[in-house]
């Protein structure tokens, strides 16, 4: 597990911890968005929109086999507004992702497919995972991703459509909107 990845978790335990030592004064819901894309305001953007950037500027050589689920920062905005003041939302934990689980390579294709002529240097060829392995000794970055190469995940936001009347965008709408704000911002 990641650094990122640990201190998101323990957050999240301090807070319930922090909620029940309250003894019912305090009242919490959990948003846990997966991969955020969709439109940057600027220049300082998120490192999952680095990806996109990456992509879409032809800065990687092909796509390693990870999977993630990508919701739109909209409606993670969205998600959150409805769990602070649905009632069903008290004590209750939703993952924030528009659909099924999508591999990188599946999002280049989004991008290619969607992007047209902006989207001619994105990479579509599957890297095999021994080359990941072997950039990993150069790149602390490519290091971090290891444990999760090849892994197969998926999540679903079923409870927040049920409990919340939650409807996100779609995971390929999430990634067109992030590469034509790049285009937009002139960051590509």
């Amino acid at each position: 597990m990641t650094a990122y990845v640990k201190s998101k978790t323990l957050a999240e335990r301090a807070a319930w911890d922090f909620i029940a030592a309250e003894g019912g004064a305090l009242e919490l819901s959990v948003v846990n968005p997966v991969v955020v894309f969709g439109p940057v305001l600027g220049p300082d953007y998120s490192p999952s929109v680095l990806l996109i950037h990456r992509l879409m500027s032809g800065g990687v050589p092909g796509n390693p086999k990870l999977t993630f689920g990508v919701v739109d920062v909209r409606d993670v905005a969205d998600l959150h507004l409805r769990a602070m003041v649905h009632p069903a939302a008290k004590g209750q934990r939703f993952l924030g992702v528009a659909g099924d689980f999508i591999w990188i390579r599946d999002i280049a294709k989004v991008l290619k497919e969607r992007m047209g002529e902006a989207g001619k240097k994105v990479p579509t060829r599957q890297l095999p995972n021994w080359l990941v392995r072997l950039a990993a000794l150069r790149d602390p970055m490519v290091k971090q991703i290891l444990p999760e190469l090849g892994k197969q995940k998926n999540g679903s936001n079923e409870k927040a459509r049920r409990m919340l009347g939650w409807a996100p965008r779609s995971s390929e709408d999430a990634i067109v909107a992030t590469a034509e704000s790049l285009l937009r911002l002139g960051l590509l």
